[in-house]
C-alpha cells in the first residue's frame, strides 16, 4: 500500500487539523491512494492533495469516506465523529482565503444542485406517469362497478318477477334448506352411532378376552408360590370404601396398596413398578379419577398399567365414554359384584405375569 504524502509545510492550523482527521479515517481502510481513487473514480493526485491538506476537498468526498469506513468496519461511524469532522471542515473553509478555492466550492455546490434537480425531474416524471396510470385504472374500475351494479339490479328484478310468477318457489327453497339441515343432523347422528358401535365392539373384544382368561383360572384364584405376585393399587378418598375393597380382594393373595387421592396414586406409581392393575374411584377432591388417569397414561413408565374405574355415578354412556376416553380398560358402577371384580383383577394379574415371564 502506497504511503501518504507528508502534510504541507505551509498549512494553517484549521487545514492541518482537518487533514490529520481525514488521514486517520483513510488509514483505517488499509488501501493505497491510487486504489481508493479508482474506487471513487477520482484523480489519485487530487486525493493525495486532499489528504496532505494542500487542497480542501468537497464535503461529498468526506461523506463518501465516512461511508467507506463504515462499510469496512462493519459498524456505522458515530454522530460525534461526523460532527467533529464537520466542525473541522467548517473551520478550514473559513480559514481558506483563496478565490480559486471559493470558486471550486461554488462549482461543486452548483454540480450538486444540478444533480438533485435532474434526479428530481426524473422522479417527477416517473411519479407523474404512475399517477396518470392509477387515475385511468380508477376510472376503469368505476365503469366496471357501475356495470356490475346494473347487472345486479337487472338480476334482482328478474328474480322478483320469477317469484311473482311462481309463488311456490319460496316454499320449495325453504323445504330444500330444511332437508339439507336434516341431512346434516342425520349425518352427525350416524357418525356418533358409528363411534359408539366401534367403542362397544372394542369393549366386547376386551370382555371376551377377560372371560377367556377367567375360564382358564380356577375360581379366579391365581397359583401362588411359583413367582412373585404383582401389586394392586386401590385409589379412593373414602376410608370405608378402601376397607371394603381390601376385604373383597384379600382372597387373591396379592399385596394391596391403598391411597386416598390422585396425587398419592402418582407417588405410589413412582415408588413401585410392579402393579398389575389400578382400581380407581372417579369422584375425588382436587384431582378426580379422569385427571389422575390422564397423568398416568402420559408417563411412559405407567402408561400400560390397566385402570378400572369404580364409581357411583352410574354407567350412562356419557360417563363411561369419558372413562374410556381417559384410558381406562373398564368402568364398573357401584354397587358392584365382588366376584366379578376379583375375576377381572385376576385376569389382568395373569396378563401381567405372562408379559413378565422369562
Amino acid at each position: 500500500m502506497g504511503e501518504l504524502r507528508p502534510l504541507g509545510d505551509d498549512l494553517n492550523g484549521a487545514s492541518r487539523a482537518l487533514a490529520e482527521a481525514l488521514r486517520e479515517l483513510f488509514e483505517s481502510l488499509h488501501v493505497s491512494v491510487r486504489r481508493y481513487a479508482a474506487r471513487r473514480r477520482l484523480d489519485p493526485g487530487t486525493v493525495s492533495r486532499y489528504l496532505n491538506g494542500t487542497r480542501l476537498p468537497p464535503w461529498q468526498v468526506i461523506s463518501d469516506l465516512f461511508t467507506d469506513v463504515a462499510e469496512h468496519r462493519g459498524t456505522a461511524v458515530t454522530t460525534e465523529a461526523i460532527e467533529l469532522v464537520r466542525g473541522l471542515y467548517g473551520s478550514a473553509v473559513d480559514a481558506a482565503s483563496s478565490p480559486k478555492h471559493a470558486v471550486e466550492i461554488l462549482e461543486q455546490q452548483l454540480a450538486d444542485a444540478d444533480h438533485v434537480s435532474r434526479r428530481s425531474s426524473v422522479r417527477g416524471d416517473v411519479l407523474g406517469d404512475a399517477l396518470l396510470d392509477r387515475t385511468q385504472r380508477i376510472a376503469d374500475l368505476e365503469t366496471r362497478l357501475n356495470q356490475l351494479e346494473a347487472d345486479r339490479i337487472a338480476e334482482q328484478r328478474r328474480a322478483d318477477e320469477l317469484a311473482e310468477a311462481h309463488p311456490d318457489v319460496y316454499s320449495l327453497v325453504q323445504e330444500r334448506n330444511a332437508l339439507r339441515r336434516e341431512v346434516e343432523r342425520l349425518g352427525a347422528a350416524l357418525q356418533e352411532a358409528q363411534a359408539q358401535r366401534a367403542a362397544a365392539e372394542g369393549r366386547c373384544d376386551l370382555l371376551e378376552r377377560q372371560l377367556e382368561a377367567v375360564e382358564k383360572t380356577t375360581e379366579a384364584v391365581l397359583p401362588t408360590g411359583r413367582r412373585s405376585m404383582p401389586k394392586i393399587l386401590v385409589v379412593d378418598d373414602q376410608p370405608d370404601n378402601l376397607l371394603a375393597m381390601t376385604a373383597v380382594l384379600a382372597t387373591l393373595d396379592q399385596e394391596l396398596v391403598t391411597v386416598s387421592s390422585g396425587r398419592e396414586a402418582l407417588k405410589a406409581l413412582l415408588d413401585h413398578d410392579d402393579f398389575a392393575v389400578i382400581i380407581m374411584d372417579v369422584q375425588m377432591p382436587e384431582m378426580d379419577g379422569y385427571e389422575t388417569c390422564a397423568h398416568i397414561k402420559r408417563r411412559p413408565r405407567t402408561r400400560d398399567v390397566p385402570i378400572i374405574f369404580l364409581t357411583a355415578m352410574g354407567t350412562e354412556s356419557e360417563h363411561s365414554a369419558r372413562g374410556y376416553a381417559a384410558g381406562a380398560v373398564d368402568y364398573i358402577s357401584k354397587p358392584f359384584d365382588p366376584w366379578a371384580l376379583r375375576a377381572k383383577v385376576a385376569v389382568f394379574t395373569t396378563i401381567y405375569l405372562e408379559r413378565h415371564s422369562q
